[in-house]
């Protein structure tokens, strides 16, 4: 029996925000081998999901590279694939439908369009929004696609718990990507302190840095968590998060992981984009939008810190 491939590349928010649309996506074809094609960074992370039978590493190499591509075109055909859903939606998908993946039932965002409906108008749509039409078109019911259940991403961090706090805790991301800066806050390290005043050391500050932000978490006076001195793995990562009392983050994947786990929290926002289009705002999980992160002050977001968290 022919399998199903999903892509999605990332990043990290963008795969937590698909898990419903995988598991919907796997229940319509329970009795079908689903895979998931990645990027490696995510490839162990998401082995561990219950909705895949198995994951493929594309490195995403140049497209000039003809010797790679030909190489991951006879990977993927010995799957015998006979749909993909395209949950990447970029130019990079598009091209492996026209050159890797022809003659592939293929659902993407261009096969979900209304006649007349031009792509970069349905793209200013909530994301969620996106992958629960896309989704429809196949005829998938998509009872989890807005519903995410991330159950299966925690597991048990009580030894990290107990070396970084026997209490409730707060935990800040107040990193980002270098290539968007324009996401970051820069008055995390006020925060932290203002923090510590306002609540007399009641509950701790805890950063959870990736492999390249580690330094940059170490200059902000909060505790740093590792795990045995290397950086937290995705599963231990959700799991901090799940267990966190409040979260306050730029928007990166971590917020999006407080975002779907409902806990109480905060991101911040700038001009990049808006808290509803990339569908991350809940009843328990707000944003602060300005223009210019540079000129959201300090007192606003601990005013709203207060009135959410006492």
């Amino acid at each position: 029996m022919s399998n199903i491939l999903i892509i999605k590349h990332g990043s990290l928010g963008d795969l937590i925000q698909a898990n419903g649309a995988i598991k919907d996506i796997k229940n319509f074809y329970k009795n079908r081998k689903v895979f998931l094609l990645t990027v490696e960074a995510y490839s162990i992370f998401m082995s561990e999901c219950p909705y895949l039978d198995g994951v493929i590493i594309d490195k995403r190499l140049p497209r000039w590279n003809l010797f790679y591509l030909n190489k991951l075109k006879k990977k993927l055909l010995r799957y015998d694939f006979s749909k993909v859903f395209d949950l990447q939606n970029s130019s990079r998908t598009k091209f492996y439908r026209r050159f890797i993946l022809k003659n592939i039932e293929w659902s993407s965002t261009e096969t979900s369009l209304e006649p007349g409906q031009k792509k970069s108008d349905f793209d200013q749509d909530p994301v969620l929004d996106r992958l629960e039409i896309q989704l429809k078109k196949s005829g998938i019911d998509t009872e989890f696609t807005k519903n995410i259940d991330l159950d299966w991403a925690t597991s048990d961090i009580s030894r990290l718990l107990k070396q970084y706090t026997n209490n409730e805790y707060i935990l800040l991301f107040p990193f980002c990507s270098a290539k968007h800066q324009n996401k970051k806050w820069p008055y995390f390290r006020e925060l932290i302190s203002q923090l510590k005043k306002d609540y007399k050391n009641k509950y701790p500050i805890l950063l959870a840095p990736g492999p390249k932000e580690i330094e940059e978490a170490n200059k902000l006076n909060g505790k740093v968590v590792l795990d045995n001195n290397e950086p937290v793995k995705i599963k231990t990562l959700v799991s901090l998060i799940n267990k966190a009392k409040f979260v306050i983050a730029n928007d990166t994947g971590p917020a999006h992981i407080a975002s779907h786990l409902d806990k109480k929290g905060l991101v911040l926002f700038g001009s990049h984009t808006t808290a509803k289009k990339v569908s991350i705002e809940n009843f328990n999980f707000k944003s602060i939008t300005v223009q210019n992160l540079k000129d959201l002050n300090l007192e606003t977001v601990i005013n709203e810190v207060k009135s959410r968290l006492n």
